[in-house]
């Protein structure tokens, strides 16, 4: 009777590590979708160190991939983290002469993620060399770990996004983002 305790007890403490784990992660991922920064000095607050692109001193992205009617979504970070996670930043930009909506097929097609609305949950990391897909991360209420409520962005103006998704093995350096309307790009995996 005590080794079927023991295995119980095992599974159950395995289970809340998980459920712990996961809502530390969202915790610290989704904090501040609901409030987006207004001015350029809150901006550069949030980005840290990074240099300020209205100095003209901005680092070249990543990647820049291309929307339709002037949408760029342009990666500036991919970094893998010590939780077991890579954790893409970029923003979206708005090139174009007049405002635009954030398509609603960001999203992708799965059940469990359109029950969240807009958001760029249909976007994945594939492994050429690894020959694997990595799909956005979820929480255990199945809403994608990446920006949500995503809506219109006005012609010139910026919007920061993030996407988080299961890291590959270390050899896997070199990744292609693939989202819906966009197309593809490699970026260079640091960390």
């Amino acid at each position: 009777m005590s080794i079927r305790f023991t295995a119980g007890a095992r599974r159950m403490m395995v289970a809340l590590t998980v459920v712990a784990g996961l809502a530390l992660g969202t915790a610290g991922c989704g904090g501040g979708d609901d409030k987006k920064p207004d001015t350029s000095t809150s901006a550069s607050k949030e980005r840290g160190s990074a240099p300020d692109t209205q100095n003209g001193k901005s680092e070249a992205p990543l990647a820049e991939l291309k929307g339709k009617d002037g949408l760029l979504l342009q990666i500036t970070s991919a970094q893998r983290d010590a939780g077991g996670f890579i954790t893409v930043n970029g923003q979206f930009k708005n090139d174009g002469s007049g405002s635009l909506v954030i398509p609603a097929a960001l999203r992708g097609d799965e059940t469990e993620i359109l029950k969240h609305g807009t958001s760029l949950g249909g976007a994945t990391l594939v492994d050429s060399q690894g020959k694997k897909r990595y799909y956005v991360l979820r929480d255990t209420d199945g809403r994608p770990l990446t920006t949500t409520g995503l809506t219109t962005i006005e012609s010139g103006s910026t919007i920061p996004v993030f996407m988080q998704f299961p890291t590959p093995p270390t050899s896997a350096t070199d990744l292609t983002l693939q989202l819906p309307t966009f197309s593809s790009g490699t970026i260079k995996i640091s960390g």
